[in-house]
């Protein structure tokens, strides 16, 4: 397995992927309006996306940071949004790989710290998240206003 940074060249294998990351989220395929967006996305410098390939090259997972900052902090923070494997490809050590690029990308980019969010049902994800090190918050709600 290799990971690399996603580019214009790899719009299509992170659509595929982040189309399929949607759908685990109960969101309806729309193979285009995916594609369309990562390439908004990779184009535009608003995210970092990192992707994992198999040993044959074909794209088996992603993970895909958004910066921002904590002005208590006073430096920048990275959200990690979204993170998704290949059910194939599960339990091999790739989403702990993906985590762990993005963790050495935070790190290299100073930033404070790497935040993220999962659904309270994704038991899966959150005991990879709390054996890498990362803490549920319990000191702090969020709350979401939807437009």
């Amino acid at each position: 397995m290799k990971i690399i940074r996603a580019n214009k060249r790899h719009i299509n294998q992170v659509a595929t992927l982040f189309d399929a990351y949607r759908k685990f989220y109960q969101q309806a395929p729309n193979l285009q309006k995916a594609t369309d967006f990562i390439h908004e996305r990779i184009t535009r410098s608003e995210s970092v996306v990192f992707l994992a390939l198999s040993s044959e090259g074909k794209p088996i997972g992603f993970t895909q940071l958004y910066p921002s900052f904590t002005s208590v902090g006073m430096k920048r923070l990275w959200i990690l949004n979204d993170l998704f494997v290949h059910p194939d490809f599960r339990k091999q050590g790739v989403g702990e790989a993906l985590m762990n690029k993005a963790k050495d990308w935070a790190t290299a980019k100073a930033a404070k710290r790497l935040f993220l969010q999962t659904a309270v049902d994704n038991t899966q994800a959150q005991q990879l998240y709390e054996r890498l090190g990362y803490i549920q918050d319990t000191h702090s709600y969020y709350y979401e206003l939807e437009l």
